[in-house]
């Protein structure tokens, strides 16, 4: 007796683009955090070529800016990553639970005194 009964007559459906937002997304989360801090970088050699305290505002401005940034992308790729999971895991072999007898399938019955 297995503990999963796959239901007899399921016709699985074929991976659609879930699949190539899964296979994708490492690449594009990688890619996409490096160049969201490129400008933050760019300042920052900017400031160590020049020299000097003048930059340090401009530094912090693009630095709080890269970060709010760097979060809001993560955020969307976890929510596209999370639903496309869901959308992978909704297509899968639906499974049917083992059946049990019920005592009142058809008539209801009286409350009884532990009711």
């Amino acid at each position: 007796m297995s503990i999963f009964n796959i239901l007899p007559g399921y016709v699985r459906t074929p991976p659609g683009l879930e699949r190539v937002i899964l296979r994708r997304m490492p690449r594009a989360f990688a890619i996409g955090t490096v160049a969201l801090g490129l400008p933050s970088l760019t300042v920052r050699l900017a400031q160590w070529i020049a020299g000097g305290d003048e930059w340090a505002v401009l530094v912090s401005a693009i630095d709080i800016c890269a970060l709010s940034v760097f979060f809001l992308y993560w955020q969307i790729c976890l929510f596209l990553t999370l639903s496309a999971f869901i959308v992978m895991v909704m297509k899968g072999p639906a499974y049917v639970a083992d059946a049990y007898p019920l005592q009142d399938a058809e008539t209801p019955g009286r409350p009884g005194p532990d009711d």
